[in-house]
């Protein structure tokens, strides 16, 4: 049972960590490298035998994270997935509808048209064959693949279920992106995780934004499908993957700038923050790479003495993806309402520094958000604040790294005496593909595996 420890006048809900996969909230190695594989279910009797056979996998590397962790493992399902496992149509019908319809299906609402609409994604991305997704991550390539053969074995003599795509991923070892920003560094501290703080300028988000069954941040607890051993300690997951036009990123900032300093800073203001990781909004005048790398502070900061973004744009990427305390004037919007976890991974070999013209490699990231309500966080974020610029109060400008349908965009920089616009910004990143995911707690995989028809 849920248990609540008080804090000052406040009580803490304390998570069932020992049934919620780990990968969900738990910390990555870093440095790591990964793979993600999706299966299809040619037969609801050997898929369940399979969710039986991962969930004794899950149990036993939920268990060794507490002494000696080796490896991350999660495992998902779309809704075709809990389809094709026999899953009761009134349990299907239980969860949301976005869910239910799938990212395909919501593309245009999402700005996912043109280059990056569903038509030119990859198969089986946005397809009915996509059923179950499996994740690992491993602080190195040894560990990787004992983990991978483990989760292979469980499969391997199923000749019903199908390995339909697979990635493999990575971290650099100075944890940057692509684009040569460093990555992960502002996700929320979630309440109970027993994670240590990374943003003491705010209070740990309520639990339920992320984790069904516990209360969120409205006081109540999120919608979750029945019955409730299935989505008691599940969680969304958005995953995405998303082609990077790094030669043209950088062409486009050595076009525009008058010399390489004035270029870092140009690329520091569309992103939010200096290659290091120091945000602009604590480091606005050059990159501070101790700051970037201390997790004390590098995420322990606000908007509030920004409000018209001379240190940091309020068009800038990472400020629109979280603008934390900038809307508190702002009654109509509650950022803690729209917060996730953020995991990112490249993909793809780096084009070496310097390079402006494209080698023909596709490069990019895999970015999976998990949270409780796919509609009011992904979705709303992606097309209220990305797509969007109202809320800026820049109604023709979109995000400058994810233009998406509003490509060509512009980008205002505040600056004394006179503002600088980087005029008809494409977009830099193309969607691959995608899928709505349900991450099940332990005891929920056991029932899935245990469903009689």
């Amino acid at each position: 049972m849920t248990q609540e420890k008080t804090m000052g006048t406040e009580q803490q809900v304390a998570l069932e960590a020992d049934d919620i996969q780990a990968g969900a909230l738990g910390e990555r190695p870093s440095p790591y490298v990964g793979r993600y594989l999706l299966l299809r279910l040619h037969d609801a009797v050997e898929g369940r035998e399979l969710v039986r056979r991962l969930h004794a996998l899950l149990v036993a590397e939920n268990q060794a994270q507490q002494s000696d962790p080796l490896a991350w493992v999660t495992v998902a399902f779309t809704h075709a997935g809990l389809a094709a496992l026999g899953v009761p149509q009134p349990t299907l019908d239980s969860f949301p509808d976005e869910f239910r319809e799938g990212m395909a299906r919501r593309a245009s609402e999402l700005g996912d048209e043109g280059a990056s609409s569903p038509e030119h994604w990859e198969w089986p991305l946005g397809t009915d064959a996509v059923h179950v997704a499996v994740s690992v991550l491993a602080p190195d390539e040894q560990r990787l693949r004992a983990v991978a053969e483990r989760a292979r074995d469980r499969y391997e003599d199923l000749s019903s279920v199908e390995v339909v795509w697979r990635q493999d991923c990575y971290q650099l070892p100075s944890g940057r992106t692509s684009f040569g920003f460093k990555d992960g560094i502002g996700n929320p501290d979630v309440e109970g995780s027993g994670l240590p703080l990374r943003n003491t300028a705010e209070r740990p988000i309520k639990a339920g934004e992320f984790i069904l069954g516990y209360p969120d941040e409205t006081g109540s607890l999120p919608p979750m499908p029945h019955p409730e051993v299935l989505g008691r300690n599940g969680t969304y997951l958005v995953f995405r993957k998303l082609r990077t036009d790094v030669a043209a990123y950088r062409r486009y900032l050595r076009e525009r700038a008058h010399d390489r300093e004035e270029e870092r800073l140009l690329a520091a203001k569309m992103v939010g923050r200096w290659p290091s990781g120091a945000p602009l909004a604590l480091a606005p005048d050059a990159d501070d790479p101790d700051l970037g790398a201390d997790p004390a502070r590098n995420n322990s900061f606000g908007y509030r003495d920004d409000l018209r973004g001379f240190k940091c744009p309020a068009g800038a990427h990472a400020r629109r993806a979280n603008p934390r305390d900038a809307l508190e004037d702002e009654h109509s919007v509650d950022v803690r309402l729209h917060r996730m976890i953020r995991r990112g991974t490249n993909y793809g070999s780096m084009l070496p520094d310097g390079v402006l013209e494209d080698d023909g490699v596709d490069r990019g990231i895999i970015f999976v958000f998990a949270g409780s309500h796919l509609k009011r966080q992904f979705e709303f974020v992606k097309t209220q604040w990305i797509n969007d610029g109202v809320f800026i109060g820049a109604p023709d400008e979109s995000d400058p790294l994810v233009a998406g349908t509003r490509a060509p965009t512009d980008f205002t920089i505040p600056h004394l005496p006179i503002r600088r616009r980087l005029r008809s910004l494409p977009s830099f990143v193309v969607t691959r593909g995608g899928e709505y995911c349900f991450a099940p707690g332990l005891r929920a995989l056991k029932w899935l595996g245990d469903l009689e028809t």
